[in-house]
């Protein structure tokens, strides 16, 4: 018990990296989409629906990278993954790791975590949890 005390005392500091490291994640598959960088499978036009998403996802990792709005930030991309997922994914088929939809439940239920907990340390907005 004593040794989880140790540890657990870290875990605004873990979330504040967790928050960066998965937002400058995030925003590669903006920039991607947007810019073509890193070279991506597709390159969507500004007006379409992967346009918007590309906007979504740089603006979106961007936010989340600095910890502004982190949690209003965190619940609209959480539902922006969960729709792609549908929209996207699902209808290829049932299993996410056959229908390439594994990232986008994973990403969704990660901005879950941070609607929930906030956005822990070094966060622009200044919250600590």
């Amino acid at each position: 018990m004593l040794a989880l005390d140790r540890v657990s005392k870290y875990a605004p500091e873990v979330l504040g990296i967790a928050r960066i490291v998965i937002g400058l994640l995030f925003l590669e598959h903006g920039t991607s989409k947007l810019f073509d960088f890193p070279h991506g499978p597709i390159q969507p036009g500004i007006n379409s629906l992967m346009g918007v998403q590309g906007i979504i996802e740089l603006v979106g990792g961007v936010l989340l990278v600095v910890g502004f709005l982190t949690r209003p930030v965190a619940f609209i991309l959480a539902g922006d993954m969960a729709v792609a997922y549908f929209m996207a994914h699902s209808p290829k088929n049932t299993f996410p790791m056959l229908n390439g939809g594994d990232a986008a439940i994973l990403y969704c239920f990660v901005f879950l975590i941070f609607f929930v907990a906030g956005p822990g340390r070094w966060a622009v907005d200044g919250s600590q949890k």
